[in-house]
């Protein structure tokens, strides 16, 4: 057996589903695949344009990082902003 999916199969496949679907379901079901692959698909690609992406991601600074002093969380900051009042 060299492959999963020999043209045998795929007859065998082609036979089988109308008896088990119905004619009348079998175009629905054949969109709803094809919809499913363009998704999948548009997906992959989204990732891969991410990844691909050049340059640092901006990434939100939680307020503490911007003290220096254990003590006094966002001291600094708050320094800052006091200075910058006229």
């Amino acid at each position: 057996m060299e492959g999963l999916l020999q043209p045998t199969h795929l007859i065998l496949i082609l036979v089988i589903a109308p008896l088990v679907f119905g004619p009348r379901k079998l175009p629905e079901l054949g969109q709803g695949l094809g919809s499913g692959i363009r998704g999948f698909r548009d997906a992959l690609r989204g990732v891969s344009e991410d990844s691909g992406s050049a340059g640092p991601r901006a990434h939100p600074v939680p307020s503490h990082a911007t003290s220096t002093s254990p003590g006094a969380p966002g001291k600094k900051a708050a320094e800052a902003q006091a200075d910058a009042r006229p």
